[in-house]
């Protein structure tokens, strides 16, 4: 591990590029938290899931639309992908995408176009752009690559209604404190929305065993371990048991609040009992991350370095290092740090539940969920 815990490392953080800021220690633990949702991003994108991703869209409670919560990111089923060439010319709006692609592909009926930038005059790319929001789906464009004269991208329809969200937790500590006081409200939150927004209800015994509990047609009860209805529902073609169930992952970091993933606090027992799943960014994988960002730096990962450094500078004009705005350099040069160092960055997570999962069986759940006839399983 390159440095003893992440909490030595911000403090290295603050001395080294946050020293301009008033509360530097302060300010690297929120950059900290950036870098947490960054690295769940390009996992998400490393394992093939880009076109599915949304980024902080509100999702309705179960059965209670009226409440929506945002969620980091969202996976939803593409209904339809078209790939699009167009001549290089910035900005690239929504406005250009829509004339570009033939839009009756796209169930397009009361559809509102958003005035939206894929890509900035400054190469600013917006990750997961919206360009159109319908009542039943989403118009997403993803950027390919640009060359000096054409930019290639896809378009898609995304179906409102998610598969699979993945929310990031992480909270720090200020200096001087045992314990952050806004920990446990965080934590429950997070684990509000987590037993909200799905179909799978989970119900917990007098014995402390967990049940999973679902309604079929005519409000039917149907209840089962909740493990075995976990993994009927990932098998199953049954629209009754998808078309409400959403698979909730949570992605929790350590700052003294967590503990580890073989040490659990109340605080993190509180997220593993409310999540599908809960896995546990390492120290040292969110250590090996910065340093090879930043301390050390990879060759490779220098546009990324460059971004990150000129975001949180003391003239900085605009961040371009977030989940949502990423420099188009530093995008790209993250993209293939992840592809080429996916079996490694695997490694930095720990699976807190279940207990006997692992982190390639995310991977196998969310792409069997993507895969699912959803057209059929929704009436489409």
């Amino acid at each position: 591990m390159a440095y003893e815990s992440v909490d030595k490392l911000q403090n290295i953080l603050a001395e080294t590029v946050f020293d301009h800021t008033r509360d530097a220690k302060k300010a690297a633990g929120r950059a900290l938290g950036t870098l947490v949702e960054i690295i769940t991003f390009y996992l998400l994108k490393s394992w093939g899931f880009e076109h599915s991703v949304a980024i902080e869209r509100p999702l309705a409670e179960y059965g209670n639309p009226e409440i929506k919560h945002n969620v980091e990111y969202s996976l939803h089923p593409v209904l339809q992908k078209v790939a699009v060439s167009m001549p290089l010319r910035l900005p690239i709006t929504a406005a250009r995408i829509l004339t570009a692609v033939d839009t009756n592909l796209f169930t397009t009926a009361g559809v509102n176009k958003t005035a939206t930038t894929l890509l900035r005059s400054d190469q600013t790319l917006r990750n997961s752009c919206v360009i159109a929001n319908g009542p039943h789906s989403h118009i997403v464009a993803t950027l390919f690559r640009i060359s000096p004269d054409q930019a290639t991208l896809f378009v898609v329809e995304q179906y409102a209604k998610p598969y699979a969200m993945f929310e990031c937790k992480r909270v720090g500590v200020e200096e001087g404190m045992k314990k952050g006081p806004q920990t446990i409200e965080k934590a429950k939150q997070g684990a509000y929305v987590a037993k909200a927004v799905s179909s799978l209800h989970k119900l917990r015994l007098s014995s402390g065993e967990l049940q999973g509990l679902m309604f079929r047609a005519d409000q039917e009860v149907y209840i089962r371990p909740y493990q075995e209805l976990i993994a009927e529902v990932i098998t199953s073609n049954d629209p009754e048991l998808l078309r409400d169930f959403i698979l909730t992952v949570g992605v929790v970091s350590n700052h003294g609040n967590w503990f580890t993933s073989d040490n659990h606090n109340k605080e993190l027992k509180v997220l593993a009992q409310s999540y599908d799943w809960l896995i546990f960014l390492t120290d040292e994988g969110l250590s090996d991350f910065i340093s090879e960002l930043l301390l050390r730096p990879q060759s490779a990962l220098e546009p990324a370095k460059g971004a990150f450094l000129a975001s949180y500078a003391a003239e900085k004009k605009k961040n371009r290092f977030t989940k949502v705005q990423m420099d188009y350099g530093a995008d790209q040069a993250l993209q293939n740090y992840f592809h080429n160092n996916l079996a490694q960055i695997e490694k930095w997570f720990n699976v807190i539940t279940p207990q006997t999962g692992k982190i390639g069986d995310i991977h196998e759940h969310i792409s069997r969920l993507r895969d699912k006839k959803w057209r059929e399983v929704h009436l489409l």
